[in-house]
């Protein structure tokens, strides 16, 4: 019985390992022919399936993106004027309010000042010692031309003359630069310069004002201004400088109006970065004739002017490795070579590329991450 049994029993195990044999045999021939690696070279046999999940593109020259920086508006400086008192004294009245409408010449404070009066009484005797060096320079050159005196007494009289003459035109000058007044009461008005809009008051009724409160970092009695013109300033970082000049338009944008801009011209750059934030510096003038925008907003300004074409991949060609980027360059015939690259700026799904690519070649852009995994296998931890 048991002979029975182990006759049955070994032709089924010689099948069993025909089948196994079989079996074998044919997933050898069915197997996907595996890639071949060479330093930093992938390469695929003829006609493998898995050509079929790398997709490249042409690398190309492509237009730069515009910049984006930072930056704030703040008044036209060329059109804006601060406000002092040229005299002691006390304020009696304010004329203006922030955001009023002003002329050239309007009154803005009515001031009382001792100085004034005595600036104003200054003039007029300067007015009574010329009209009477006047009278007597006549007189003297009467009395010279007929024998009667010196001819020193008409040098004398001549030079006080040109003496008082020159101490009115000096008194007039004075009181026409900051009005005539009212010498009686010793009051003077304090007027605008320029015709625009009052956009800071420093200054309240009964408030002693001091020469010493004219000082350079004193706050100006008023700040005039005309919200027509605008600078906007720029902090630019250090490796946009090489693509901007004066004269250059961008474009400028605020969170007040996202589906607008403004156009404005790059007016001066500084001379010197700063140490902290590294950025320079830029001043662009604007007209906000519409007057949408105004002083101290946050602003955001695109740089586009002297920008050459740049090399502009995809951002899933790129990948980081040990400290350094890389793409893979489909060289053609099953044959992709990784390559070290330097980038610059990142635009959306974009990537500027410095180095390590040439116009021309073939840059892979779909299945990156499985030709690395090639070239560097995953380590299996124990």
């Amino acid at each position: 019985m048991r002979n029975e049994v182990r006759g049955r029993l070994i032709p089924a195990a010689l099948l069993l390992l025909l089948c196994v044999a079989g079996c074998g045999d044919q997933s050898k021939s069915d197997a996907v022919p595996q890639p071949t690696t060479e330093g930093s070279t992938v390469s695929f046999p003829e006609g493998s399936p898995q050509l079929k999940a790398l997709l490249s593109e042409v690398v190309a020259l492509r237009p730069a993106p515009a910049r984006s920086v930072n930056g704030r508006l703040v008044w036209n400086e060329d059109r804006t004027v601060r406000v002092f008192s040229p005299f002691a004294g006390r304020v009696e009245k304010i004329e203006v309010q922030p955001g009023d409408r002003v002329g050239v010449a309007q009154a803005l404070a009515l001031i009382a000042s001792p100085d004034f009066g005595q600036a104003q009484s200054d003039a007029r005797s300067a007015e009574g010692a010329f009209q009477l060096a006047e009278k007597n320079l006549a007189r003297v050159r009467e009395l010279v031309a007929s024998g009667v005196s010196p001819g020193k007494d008409l040098n004398t009289a001549e030079a006080d003359f040109s003496r008082a003459q020159a101490e009115l035109a000096r008194n007039r000058a004075r009181t026409r630069l900051y009005g005539s007044g009212d010498a009686v009461n010793q009051r003077f008005s304090l007027k605008s310069p320029i015709a625009g809009a009052i956009v800071e008051r420093n200054i309240n009724p009964g408030q002693e004002l001091r020469p010493d409160q004219n000082a350079q970092g004193s706050p100006a009695l008023f700040v005039v201004t005309d919200p027509k013109y605008l600078w906007a300033i720029l902090d630019v970082q250090e490796e946009d400088l090489a693509y901007i000049k004066i004269g250059d338009i961008v474009q400028i944008r605020s969170p007040a109006y996202p589906d607008e801009s403004f156009d404005a011209r790059i007016t001066a750059i500084a001379d010197f970065f700063d140490p902290v934030s590294r950025t320079i510096k830029v001043r662009a003038s604007l007209d906000n004739t519409q007057r949408k925008l105004k002083g101290e907003m946050f602003v955001i300004a695109r740089l586009s002017g002297n920008t050459p074409p740049q090399i502009l991949v995809p951002s899933r060609a790129v990948f980081f490795s040990d400290g350094k980027n890389y793409a893979f360059t489909d060289e053609g015939k099953g044959r992709f070579v990784r390559r070290e690259i330097k980038i610059g700026d990142t635009d959306r799904d974009r990537v500027h590329v410095k180095d390590g690519l040439a116009e021309g070649q073939r840059v892979v852009i779909d299945g990156v991450l499985a030709l690395q995994q090639i070239v560097v296998p995953r380590r299996v931890k124990n």
